[in-house]
């Protein structure tokens, strides 16, 4: 086949694959910002379960809008929408009475594919949804036990982390549809579970992954207040992984070696879902020094591994700063996913901002924009992808950066799909005393009541392109409550405006308060500035960024299908290898302390494709060169230290090449990049 753009490969094909304190404004009383909400009392020693600072909504209480609707339509009709009709570790799965893989692969498909059907109302897929879920459910034996777990589970070891994400699943299902059946399916597992680990304690990925079982354990808790569940909350505790006492050893904060050794707690998905540990533990006790670790937890990944999209390298372990060590995707997903556990539990406005900042870049560009391939491993610094022997991932294998149905590993084929999904559903949360508050912002509606009054909430934005967001609230009828705007950090000069009214300042970083009467229509218009920033990265090189998007050189991309002999490789589930046609090897003319000086930012339409190079809804303009000298090392963008640049020496440039205006685009826009460049003088 010969080498064609994606877009064109699959066009062709179409007919054979058809189908903190507080700023009140007007009504309200006192002003001022808060950077977080107060801290609860402390409970008596085994009290009942913390709430957490911000409750969320029910699953379907938020309505994608806008662009997020659009994403989650590509995203249905995509791998997600269709994975069990082709793949069999999915359609011929044991946990639905088939005889393909039995342990963590539906129940992973399960977790994001409930929350996308009944976020969309996808009618086909809740029909499949729905005799899956039955199935899992009629056929739970008399144990307590799911279908898949052998019956003589000490002669026939079965890792538990299965059916902690199964249950995890099972209870986003209870929620969107009250099926009692499901809620007496997944207390009778923690039953079993309970008396299970008292024969066969954690082991292997269910001791590294103990907290995901809290989940479940605390809905059950919530709608029955059993006390044996907090129980099982503390002996799934008391068996798992100690992160702090782990974090507390330099072993993580090494980088493995290139081809180094795998371990299972420098593990990146481990770590990305171990990051909500200590907030699920804290609601267990309200430890303080819970409190404390989750920062600083996340502090240290940014410290010693911290990628520029707000991910930490993992390839597939802890693999350090440089732009050229991938992140496996479902790191990328399970770190969303702890990022809003640790908002909700904590009310810290840093993991919002850290939360949008990995949705709008790392979880989108390691997509194809039809979302029908994947990469297992991304790179910031992504000249090509190719299946290449010569790589040096710390020990993922020569696959792991192509686009296709399952790379490297099948893990992410079926753990891929929770991203978008939970972040649509976690975009707005409860506070206590019956308001609402913006977690993440993108277009949406939220239904939601307070005080037994009923009030709908729409979200108008395109948001991150653009820097104004228009919220309206509608009440049934004249009610009071607070409405709190998370302010990024990044957003000086950030306001809102109620009405007709003058805008108002709101600080940078705080929860802004809006307490108020609301009656009628009110509509709130708030600005959030985006000023580009030029941040300093591995090797002195730079990175552009503005607001909660990260940009990358725009290449021409030359796709190639791969893989075809292989079982389900039939287009558009293909394999995909992307080379550049464009150059890439450009070094940037800007100075860090005055980027308004050298860049230049111009408004595009948000395409119908969001998340792809055409549909990038912000671009940016730079002067740049060409480095001839920096080229494809072992298939990879090579290393350029700062010695090789020398750019503070303009009695040594590093180039002769002409001076050229580049083009930036969202790095989620990008299927291949640079996002940290060399800096050059103009000299």
């Amino acid at each position: 086949m010969s080498d064609v753009s994606r877009r064109e490969l699959l066009t062709s094909m179409a007919a054979a694959v058809a189908a903190s304190t507080v700023a009140r404004a007007n009504g309200g009383a006192s002003a001022g910002d808060v950077a977080s909400p107060a801290r609860q009392p402390e409970p008596a020693s085994g009290g009942p379960l913390a709430a957490p600072a911000f409750r969320p909504l029910p699953l379907g209480a938020v309505r994608p809008a806008g662009w997020l609707e659009r994403q989650l339509r590509i995203q249905a009709a995509g791998l997600t929408g269709h994975l069990d009709e082709f793949w069999p570790d999915v359609g011929r799965s044991q946990w639905f009475g088939g005889d393909a893989e039995g342990w963590e692969r539906a129940p992973y498909w399960l977790d994001g594919a409930i929350p996308l059907a009944w976020l969309l109302d996808a009618a086909p897929l809740k029909a499949r949804l729905t005799r899956y879920l039955d199935h899992i459910v009629t056929h739970q034996r008399a144990d307590g036990w799911y279908s898949p777990y052998p019956e003589d589970a000490v002669a026939k070891r079965y890792d538990l982390w299965a059916i902690l994400l199964a249950n995890k699943a099972l209870v986003q299902y209870h929620e969107v549809t009250g099926d009692a059946r499901v809620l007496d399916a997944v207390k009778k597992s923690l039953t079993a579970l309970r008396d299970g680990l008292e024969r066969t304690p954690l082991y292997n990925w269910g001791r590294f992954r103990w907290f995901e079982g809290l989940v479940p354990v605390f809905y059950v808790f919530e709608r029955t207040g059993e006390p044996w569940l907090l129980d099982l909350a503390r002996t799934l505790r008391a068996q798992g992984v100690d992160y702090r006492a782990l974090y507390a050893t330099e072993d993580v904060t090494i980088p493995t070696p290139r081809r180094g050794l795998w371990k299972w707690t420098k593990h990146v998905v481990n770590t990305a879902m171990a990051t909500k540990a200590a907030a699920l533990s804290w609601r267990l006790d309200r430890r303080e020094t819970d409190r404390a670790f989750a920062a600083d937890m996340v502090a240290l990944l940014d410290r010693h591994h911290g990628q520029v999209t707000g991910m930490f390298s993992g390839d597939e372990c802890l693999a350090g700063r440089n732009p050229l060590q991938g992140t496996e995707l479902c790191a990328v997903v399970e770190f969303m996913y702890s990022l809003e556990h640790l908002f909700s539990v904590f009310g810290t406005p840093t993991f919002g901002d850290r939360l949008e900042r990995v949705a709008f870049n790392a979880l989108p560009a390691t997509f194809t924009p039809d979302m029908w391939a994947h990469q297992y491993d991304q790179q910031a610094n992504q000249a090509q992808c190719t299946i290449n022997p010569e790589h040096q991932w710390t020990s993922n294998g020569p696959e792991s950066n192509i686009y296709g149905l399952e790379p490297n590993f099948g893990c992410c084929t079926a753990n891929m799909h929770q991203g978008w999904p939970k972040f649509a559903a976690h975009l707005w949360m409860t506070t206590p005393d019956h308001g609402l508050v913006a977690a993440a912002y993108a277009p949406s509606r939220v239904d939601f009541e307070s005080q037994g009054i009923k009030v709908a909430v729409t979200l108008d934005t395109d948001y991150p392109f653009r820097e104004t967001l228009e919220i309206s609230v509608r009440p049934e009828r004249p009610v009071r409550f607070p409405l709190v705007l998370r302010v990024p950090e990044w957003a000086d000069g950030a306001t809102v405006r109620v009405g007709d009214g003058a805008p108002d300042a709101m600080r940078p970083g705080t929860l802004h308060r809006l307490d108020r009467e609301w009656s009628g229509e009110v509509v709130l218009t708030v600005r959030f500035p985006m000023r580009p920033r030029v941040s300093t990265r591995y090797n002195e090189a730079i990175a552009v960024e503005r607001g909660p998007l990260v940009y990358a050189l725009q290449i021409g991309e030359e796709w190639t299908r791969v893989n075809a002999d292989k079982p389900h490789r039939e287009l558009p589930h293909g394999d995909f290898e992307v080379r550049p046609t464009t150059p890439w090897a450009y070094g940037l003319i800007v100075d860090p302390h005055r980027p308004d000086a050298g860049l230049t930012f111009e408004e595009r339409p948000v395409g119908e494709r969001p998340f792809s190079p055409e549909g990038a809804g912000m671009i940016a303009r730079v002067n740049g060169r060409q480095i001839p000298t920096w080229k494809l090392v072992r298939g990879w963008a090579g290393e350029i230290s700062p010695a090789d640049v020398a750019w503070a020496d303009p009695a040594r440039p590093v180039t002769d090449q002409p001076v050229e205006q580049v083009t930036l685009v969202p790095y989620g826009c990008t299927n291949i990049r640079i996002t940290e460049f060399p800096r050059l003088t103009s000299t």
